[in-house]
């Protein structure tokens, strides 16, 4: 019979696929949603489906809010020195070389004036990729020089601080002063009668948080950021209590009056429009 004729296994033959290119996709962290890469692109980087804001580098940060071409950096050249001669587990010297390598940038923070709607401002914004964005000498100086420079042009100055690491405590006092010098110069600016913009972005903690970040004329922050000066698991093991829901997320924060307003990133640059606008 023609059963007990045929092969004991059949073989099917499979076409081969086509291997999909590396980095067309990217995974959303909030809802685990596959988004395109030139669609998230389009998107400035906020998933479509749930409007998770994913991190933004500095380079990235000034093109989506300042005007084409119109950004002039201050003190490029400037970078740190280990006044310590710090050793741990990685010497200082061989953690900012790494970073300049990886990052391509010479320090944690970018400064200098640009343009929004045509109008100038002086623009400095921290990354997080360079030693998450934690504030030494070097960036604690280029944010003095860059409030100064706006003091002294009587322009507004937009601060975008996205600084998990706070103070850089492989410099010791060295760091931990920047948060005085920088407060200090906002106090000036601020006396002066110019504008302070503080923009927060996930995360924002510790030292930066607890000087020039929450000293804003107006402070804003993006959905769901992270903000405070203790991370929420740390205070949960202090205190041994359970923290309520959302606890230290940009929303929490405005309920209780911390910060002025959330805005999600597709409307921050006619937000900080329109505020430069009303307070000229």
């Amino acid at each position: 019979m023609p059963l007990f004729g045929k092969p004991r296994y059949t073989i099917v033959k499979v076409s081969k696929k086509k291997d999909i290119p590396k980095g067309l996709w990217t995974k959303c962290d909030e809802c685990g949603e596959i988004i395109y890469n030139k669609k998230l692109e389009e998107n400035l980087k906020v998933c479509p489906k749930c409007n998770y804001h994913f991190t933004l580098n500095a380079h990235e940060r000034i093109k989506y809010t300042l005007d084409k071409d119109s950004f002039h950096e201050f003190d490029k050249e400037m970078t740190s020195k280990d006044p310590l001669g710090f050793k741990g587990p990685k010497k200082y010297k061989d953690k900012l070389e790494s970073d300049k390598k990886t990052t391509g940038l010479k320090e944690a923070v970018i400064a200098g004036e640009g343009k929004i709607e045509g109008n100038r401002l002086i623009f400095a914004v921290t990354d997080s990729r360079f030693i998450m964005g934690s504030m030494g000498s070097v960036v604690g100086e280029k944010i003095t020089r860059a409030i100064e420079k706006a003091t002294e042009s009587k322009l507004p100055i937009v601060i975008c601080s996205g600084s998990g690491g706070g103070a850089r405590m492989y410099e010791g006092m060295f760091s931990l002063m920047q948060m005085a010098k920088t407060s200090a110069a906002i106090s000036r600016h601020n006396k002066a009668g110019h504008l302070f913009i503080s923009l927060l972005t996930h995360p924002t903690m510790a030292g930066i948080m607890a000087s020039f970040a929450s000293l804003g004329d107006v402070i804003i922050a993006e959905p769901k950021a992270l903000i405070g000066f203790t991370g929420p698991r740390v205070i949960e093991q202090t205190i041994r209590q359970k923290l309520p829901e959302g606890f230290q997320l940009s929303e929490f924060m405005l309920e209780h009056g911390l910060i002025d307003m959330v805005i999600s990133r597709k409307d921050l640059r006619d937000c900080i429009n329109k505020l430069i606008h009303y307070f000229s």
